[in-house]
């Protein structure tokens, strides 16, 4: 049985009144699942942050790290905020 850990860090924090309390990037409504998403398209931290500017390679690596240690949850929002174009 798997425990969800969805802890916090410093650069990875929840707040109820941004996106419900979805994982967002510190100081930003960056959401860790839009990080995770665009890394699929670009692979490198630093072409992530030329396409958020307002971010730092560490914020970058912490939403990965985050993703890494909370898969099942982030893969659930990124679901949940697909949308079908069909």
């Amino acid at each position: 049985m798997s425990t969800a850990r969805s802890h916090t860090t410093a650069q990875v924090v929840r707040n109820p009144q941004i996106l419900d309390g979805e994982p967002t990037l510190a100081g930003t409504r960056v959401p860790v699942r839009a990080i995770v998403v665009a890394a699929r398209y670009y692979p490198t931290v630093a072409r992530i942050c030329r396409a958020y500017p307002m971010l730092t390679p560490e914020a970058v690596r912490a939403a990965l790290a985050f993703y890494a240690a909370n898969r099942d949850e982030i893969d659930r929002y990124i679901a949940e905020n697909e949308v079908d174009l069909d």
